[in-house]
């Protein structure tokens, strides 16, 4: 019987780990091609994710959250633009994440940017910047307060 209930306690565990599992694109063409396609603006997060403490701190108190979770997959596409001092990263992604931080202007960490991005007939990537925001105290609700005024008045 405690087998039996082992079993279960870890298969629910395991299920609801899944099920608030999200997808942080790093190719921010693809991105923008789902973003197109679903209707949905990109989030861009400006991160610092082995460095930064802001940003771990947002990734704890609310970007890591089943609130969260749930409200991204209904309104976002997530792009995550690490800029990181440990971890190596490809010539070509460091290039990327640098070519946005300068065109959204970003000057601290963490910055999250909602922004359409729509693919030109030359293959670029055209922004239209809808707001910002960075950390914001009080866990996922504040944050998320935050985040639909921002996408809803676009």
């Amino acid at each position: 019987m405690k087998k039996a209930l082992l079993i279960l306690f870890v298969s629910l565990v395991s299920f609801a780990a899944q099920a608030q599992e999200l997808e942080w694109h790093t190719d921010v063409a693809k991105a923008t091609a789902l973003s197109e396609k679903s209707k949905k603006p990109l989030l861009l997060f400006f991160t610092g994710s082995d460095w930064c403490g802001w940003c771990m701190k947002l990734q704890k108190e609310v970007l890591k959250t089943p609130e969260f979770a749930k409200w991204a997959k209904d309104n976002v596409v997530l792009v995550e633009l690490d800029f990181p001092r440990k971890t190596a990263q490809s010539e070509q992604l460091k290039a990327q994440n640098a070519q946005l931080n300068q065109f959204f202007q970003v000057r601290g960490y963490p910055t999250v940017w909602f922004a359409k991005g729509v693919k030109t007939a030359e293959g670029k990537i055209s922004f239209e910047a809808l707001g910002s925001t960075g950390y914001v105290a009080g866990g996922p609700t504040p944050w998320l307060d935050g985040a639909n005024k921002i996408i809803t008045k676009s």
